[in-house]
């Protein structure tokens, strides 16, 4: 099988399109411009399944270099033969070659090992051979210094019997098959733990039992959870008889041989010692690695529409970090998101210097010409929004309520002690929650992705796959975007397309030493940035008010001439073709097609021309919360409130309706009907109405529905 009939097997796309995709990826091209700017080699593949060709590639490499391992060490046993490697070659299922392997494989000495030793694997092979023998009176003749008696030598050889069926690839397979099928997870508490501090949050699974496929992946990972922090006791089985009874029917053939007794035996501990632990825990990683994916898929979501959620955009911004005793922390910053000034100011308990807070909110509006206020959605947020709203501004001042999850984890950050080297962390956090408004993602992108606050059990899923499509999940939104090169973070930057950390850090300092860029040329003069980087990146890097007006479009350099060429062929300047709708429209796109750039390269330049620079997301808007609702106390059964979704997981969807514990709105209670995704019906920072269903003080807990 070659790598592009792997691939195929798996995901919707013809082998020519594979084969371009992955010649691409070979030359260094990252995957937002292939999906981009090379739609006509690839047959229009979008981000998405030219991420899966990718992993699919990188899987069969694996997978290939893992047989070749193995072909090597079974033929430095001297045990490769013909038939063993033509199978081992012809499959690619992971799974199926490791058991091909198994009996292969180094392992520690076994009991079928140490029965061998004692010279008696030939009685092993009478036993499976199932003839006329007397195998009680037989086994006598492999008494030796080693075996003392007929029972032991039935012993030994059963062992190297129960080995060989645990060696069984047919066996093994359709023991899995069972397993998937009926396997029943059950959990018991464990006595000792119960009444520890923190054992409540876990009571539902002190005595749990379901099939394990129907099992959803957030209950799953809850017991696994359970069971890493020794609060229950974990338990993955089938029917024991059904089992053995699959078993026998494929190892027995003759009922009437003297060896069907050592058999039966051998089959009971081949089950009870070899394969029921090795194929439950297989079921288990199994399951578990499906939650694990479907939890990263969760979080990948919730952290796009996060990162693509409504920017504000350039304006100036007063945010405030709010607390009680410690004051609310308050900066001021400018269109660039540059620090102004900042302030501690004292407007609620113990204080209560209300009168002087106002004077001095007002000031600093006037002072610093401020248009927005932004205001942390943490401790005493709500009586912080109130305080503001009762502010007789001189000018209309628009207030936003932002999530400032993730902000004391930046605040305490190298980057943040590198943007800000003289000023504290509480100042940092607060120009965190004012920037996050004017631009979420340029700010959020310096924040590790699991501190955002957007999972589900985010912490318990593999590691180095979930951080592998955060990142994937930040660089496709990054490049959605694009980026103001002469404004950018060294983290923003980092994430486009062919730049990477170190790139980012040349641009930066070449920015700071020259000036703003004027054009995209001149990214070249950027020390170490070659051909190919300039290539990836120059037209995900926008640059305002430039010399040339393509610079600030998703227009790549190599198609100006053919942009150049359109306006030359309508008469009139690529200026004045910008934006002109109707000259745009006569324009016929099978006349640029090059040997680059084919029809669905030139569909986009058109497409683009239209709207230069657009950005993809939304306006932000303001949100009111109901005025009457502060705290939990508030919140009464059958009422109805406004609210922001501010987590998504499989089971239901988090939303903010003004207190500090969001409310849940259960999968069930989305909608009328059955609903399978969640995202089918809420995004992230959806605004929503709510009933109030139930409200646990003591828990913290409020149930919400959106069936009103």
């Amino acid at each position: 099988m070659t790598n592009i009939n792997f691939i195929q097997s798996q995901v919707n796309a013809t082998p020519k399109s594979i084969s371009a995709t992955l010649q691409l990826l070979s030359e260094d091209c990252t995957i937002p411009f292939i999906s981009r700017y090379r739609k006509d080699q690839t047959g229009n593949l979008d981000e998405v399944v030219i991420e899966q060709i990718a992993k699919l590639s990188k899987q069969y490499d694996e997978i290939v270099k893992r047989k070749e391992s193995i072909l090597k060490t079974i033929e430095e046993q001297g045990q490769l033969s013909p038939e063993l490697k033509a199978k081992i070659e012809k499959s690619f299922d992971l799974q199926e070659i490791e058991d091909l392997y198994l009996p292969y494989k180094k392992k520690k000495k076994t009991k079928a090992d140490i029965a061998r030793e004692k010279g008696l694997e030939p009685l092993a092979k009478i036993i499976m051979a199932q003839g006329k023998e007397d195998i009680d009176f037989i086994s006598s003749n492999y008494l030796n210094k080693n075996v003392k008696n007929e029972d032991e030598a039935l012993q030994g050889a059963r062992d190297i019997v129960a080995e060989w069926i645990n060696e069984n690839i047919y066996i093994r397979k359709n023991l899995r098959r069972l397993f998937q099928r009926k396997a029943i997870i059950t959990t018991k508490v464990s006595k000792t733990k119960k009444e520890e501090e923190g054992a409540q949050k876990f009571s539902q699974y002190f005595d749990w039992a379901e099939p394990i496929s129907k099992a959803p992946s957030h209950r799953l990972l809850a017991m696994l959870r359970a069971e890493a922090e020794g609060f229950v006791k974990l338990n993955v089985e089938i029917e024991k008889e059904e089992a053995l009874y699959f078993i026998e029917e494929n190892v027995i053939t003759n009922r009437n041989s003297d060896a069907k007794p050592h058999l039966e035996l051998a089959i009971k501990d081949s089950y009870k010692r070899l394969l029921e632990p090795a194929i439950s825990n297989e079921t288990l990683q199994e399951f578990k690695a499906k939650a694990d994916q479907k939890a990263i898929e969760v979080f990948a979501g919730n952290l796009s529409q996060l990162l693509l959620a409504p920017p504000l955009g350039e304006k100036r911004i007063l945010a405030i970090d709010p607390g009680y005793r410690s004051g609310c922390k308050i900066v001021c910053l400018d269109e660039k998101g540059d620090l102004l000034y900042n302030e501690t100011i004292y407007p609620h308990q113990p204080q209560n210097e209300t009168a002087m807070a106002m004077k001095k909110i007002k000031s600093m509006v006037n002072a610093y010409n401020i248009e927005a206020i932004s205001i942390g959605n943490g401790t005493a947020s709500r009586e912080t929004e109130f305080f503001i709203k009762k502010i007789a501004f001189d000018k209309a001042v628009q207030v936003f309520v932002v999530s400032e999850a993730g902000a004391s984890v930046y605040s305490a950050s190298k980057i943040a002690r590198d943007e800000f080297p003289k000023y504290d962390v509480t100042v940092r956090g607060s120009v965190s929650i004012g920037r996050r408004l004017s631009d979420p993602l340029a700010e959020l992108v310096k924040i590790d992705a699991k501190s955002i606050g957007v999972g589900q059990y985010q912490h318990d899923v593999d590691q180095t796959k979930l951080k592998d499509e955060l990142d994937t999940v930040v660089v496709r939104c990054v490049n959605s975007v694009g980026i103001n090169i002469n404004t950018a973070s060294k983290s923003l930057l980092s994430y486009v397309s062919g730049i990477g950390e170190k790139m980012a850090e040349n641009i930066v300092a070449y920015r700071s030493e020259n000036g703003p860029f004027e054009d995209r040329k001149q990214i070249k003069k950027v020390p170490r940035l070659g051909e190919k980087a300039y290539q990836q990146a120059a037209a995900f890097v926008r640059i305002h008010n430039g010399k040339n007006p393509l610079d600030n479009s998703a227009v790549h350099p190599e198609a100006y001439g053919i942009v150049e060429k359109m306006a030359k062929d309508l008469k009139i300047s690529v200026n004045e073709l910008i934006a002109n709708k109707e000259k745009i429209a006569v324009i016929q796109p099978e006349k640029y097609i090059n040997e680059t750039i084919g029809i669905l390269g030139i569909k986009d330049i058109l497409k683009e021309l239209v709207k230069p620079g657009l950005d993809p997301r939304k306006a932000a808007k303001v949100f009111e919360f109901d005025p009457n609702v502060k705290s939990i106390k508030d919140v009464r059964t059958g009422m109805i409130v406004p609210g922001i979704v501010n987590n998504i997981t499989a089971f239901g969807c988090f939303v903010d309706i003004g207190v500090k514990e969001s409310g849940l709105v259960h999968i069930s209670q989305l909608k009328a009907g059955f609903v399978s995704d969640v995202n089918e019906v809420v995004k992230l920072h959806q605004h929503v109405q709510v009933k109030v269903v139930e409200v646990d003080e003591d828990r913290k807990r409020i149930q919400l529905t959106m069936i009103l």
